[in-house]
């Protein structure tokens, strides 16, 4: 299965779908518990005949679903199949989706040698480092990400960062949220007393800092 672009999913994903940190997902807002639970019958059903199935959160007001290709490490074209059937399967039910609702959280440590503090996070964690474990030549290119396999903890990933003696913030989180509402989040942060530190990678990420100094990224998927 090939992998896809950003470029090639956004075009391709149905309209009630985003593309979030190398996964897409949707926000169905089911309104009571049990058309909930007809909307994830139908998806499960569909999800069997495919054989390709997604995760999916059921709440009391809404239900979220993920897909990405595991075996494949990204998104591919099955990905874009299974969403397009959910968006019908959705539609019949007579659900809307509300893609501006999305977030996901990633912690997010600045290390020098990832390495070096991945095992006790995993062991912390009860997870896994990322997709290439104990491989010294990603850690020290990328950082590496501990996930947790039921999605109870959110994935810890290890940013590399230059050697340094003054202490500073390690630990930050990123927000990611879709393409389309990352200026709006970030507007609403300034408001609310943030200050915009640094948009040099914008629009992968733009770094916030509350009046403590304590700061976060909002992410967003918009340049892979």
């Amino acid at each position: 299965m090939k992998i896809l672009t950003g470029d090639v999913i956004r075009a391709n994903l149905p309209a009630q779908w985003r593309l979030m940190n190398r996964i897409v997902r949707a926000r169905f807002l089911t309104g009571d518990f049990a058309t909930g639970i007809r909307l994830v019958d139908a998806v499960a059903e569909a999800a069997e005949t495919a054989d390709h199935h997604p995760d999916i959160d059921l709440r009391y007001l809404h239900v979220d679903l993920a897909l990405v290709s595991h075996s494949a490490g990204g998104v591919t074209q099955r990905d874009l199949d299974m969403a397009e059937t959910i968006s019908g399967i959705a539609a019949r039910l007579g659900v809307s989706a509300a893609p501006e609702r999305l977030t996901e959280i990633e912690i997010a440590l600045d290390t020098v040698r990832a390495e070096s503090i991945a095992p006790f996070w995993a062991a912390v964690l009860d997870g896994d480092i990322g997709r290439v474990q104990g491989s010294a030549e990603f850690f020290s290119s990328y950082g590496g990400t501990v996930t947790e396999i039921t999605g109870q903890v959110p994935p810890l990933w290890f940013q590399l960062t230059e050697q340094h003696e003054t202490p500073r913030q390690r630990f930050h989180l990123d927000v990611w949220v879709p393409d389309d509402q990352a200026q709006a989040r970030i507007e609403r942060a300034v408001k609310a007393g943030g200050t915009v530190v640094d948009t040099s990678h914008a629009p992968s990420f733009t770094v916030l800092e509350d009046k403590q100094g304590n700061r976060a990224c909002i992410c967003t998927s918009g340049d892979s």
